[in-house]
């Protein structure tokens, strides 16, 4: 279920008493098979080497390239350019000389690879502070890195190749999200009612928002819940009636009510950010599982449940919550997310393209994104698949890293990319969970 991700740190405990002089063999001798089959037409190669480890195994791979027949050239004038200046040790923004070089390269028009990880992305966080490599393809060694799937690191990497070196697996903080997790949700088995088999309350759906309450539904249901009931503004309901046909409609006064049939709650989706108090209530009250999102998490404070708790913020939300804005959230993911977390003392979810998911006492799990995934309503649909989940009696972290999978792989599944709206993951999630 989860493939690790390793650390500048971890990978030096990995590494600790192996011949060195082989590692660098190994890694040099990968970087130069992966360039030669990646761009078989090219014919030479500029290097930028630094004066570490990672520039030794860059020139072992130009001694290599040098063999195979390539030219050594300008940046200006080669094939293809490989980029071995930094390695998974170096953190912070690149000097003035080495910034120039990451330039000349960016700027080349030649595909890159990079060496192990892009020069001027940090391998342990994924953050970006300063120039950095946009390469075409990377070679890593033993396993992927953090700063290859966190952003803004990933957005650097293009296409990543993991070359074995002979070390041994090893235990990492954080874990990269593979679809055998999704084996791990449950499914309906032989006695199961519509209630047993995961029963769903959805509130949320004021006027001109009710599609948000429509969407998270009609996704609990998909992600295979037996039971979905809205609660609703009155005024709403006449809307969310030609919309929905099998979940229960109910107003919101009746919330309490409507509780006692659920084995998990989706608060937020389309809710309005007026009803703080009723969101602080629910929580407060209510001993069930509960996933929160949307117009819910607006002026969320930290409450103590006994019952599981989930947010599911984007970078806006989640800046709110921990008082960052946007644009410090999307450069400093894996910060965010652990500030979050030791906050609130539940699960968070940080959307986005590499979405991250975060526990209180455990490391990040980092679930594939898609492009296509930015759009109106798809967060709806991800708190849905959530709030089934955990309807299933599923472990909070698991269930949020299990429904995250599971809404990436619809969207990669989905007939058409481009024009993709959320209601088309409605489509495919039974098939996702079908696999």
């Amino acid at each position: 279920m989860f493939e690790p991700l390793y650390t500048a740190a971890e990978m030096r405990t990995a590494e600790a008493g192996h011949d060195v002089e082989q590692m660098m063999e190994r890694a040099g001798r990968a970087v130069a098979e992966e360039t030669l089959a990646h761009y078989p037409a090219a014919r030479s190669f500029a290097g930028v080497f630094g004066g570490g480890a990672n520039g030794g195994d860059g020139r072992i791979a130009a001694e290599l390239l040098r063999s195979a027949g390539w030219e050594e050239r300008s940046l200006g004038e080669a094939d293809v350019v490989i980029d071995a200046l930094f390695g998974t040790g170096f953190h912070g923004a690149p000097r003035d000389e080495a910034a120039r070089q990451i330039q000349a390269m960016n700027a080349s028009g030649r595909p890159v690879v990079a060496v192990d990880i892009p020069s001027g992305v940090d391998a342990s966080t994924g953050e970006v502070p300063g120039e950095a490599v946009h390469a075409s393809l990377t070679v890593t060694f033993h396993g992927l890195k953090v700063g290859h799937e966190v952003a803004p690191g990933r957005f650097h990497a293009g296409e990543v190749v993991v070359a074995d070196i002979g070390l041994e697996p090893a235990e990492t903080e954080h874990a990269l999200v593979t679809p055998e997790i999704l084996d791990s949700v449950p499914s309906r088995k032989a006695g199961d009612t519509k209630y047993t088999a995961g029963s769903v309350l959805v509130v949320g759906g004021s006027p001109g928002m009710t599609g948000a309450v429509c969407l998270t539904a009609e996704a609990a249901f998909r992600a295979d819940a037996g039971y979905v009931a809205v609660a609703a503004p009155p005024e709403s309901l006449p809307v969310i009636e030609t919309r929905l046909l099998e979940a229960v409609k109910r107003p919101l006064d009746e919330v309490w009510d409507a509780a006692g049939r659920a084995s998990a709650l989706a608060i937020g989706p389309g809710l309005g950010r007026e009803r703080q108090e009723l969101v602080r209530r629910l929580l407060d009250e209510v001993d069930l599982p509960a996933v929160v999102d949307a117009d819910g998490l607006y002026g969320l404070e930290p409450v103590e449940r006994r019952a599981a708790t989930v947010l599911t913020p984007h970078s806006g939300e989640l800046g709110r919550l921990i008082d960052e804005e946007a644009s410090w959230i999307e450069a400093h993911r894996l910060e965010a997310l652990r500030r979050a977390v030791e906050r609130f003392h539940c699960v968070v979810l940080l959307k986005g393209e590499g979405t991250l998911v975060g526990a209180p006492g455990a490391g990040a799990l980092v679930s594939g994104g898609f492009p296509s995934l930015a759009t109106a309503g798809t967060g709806d649909v991800l708190t849905g698949v959530v709030a089934s989940f955990l309807a299933k009696g599923m472990d909070a972290r698991l269930a949020t890293a299990a429904a995250a999978r599971a809404h990436t792989q619809a969207a990669v599944t989905a007939p058409h990319k481009a024009g993709l709206v959320a209601s088309d993951l409605l489509q495919t999630l039974p098939s996702v969970l079908d696999a």
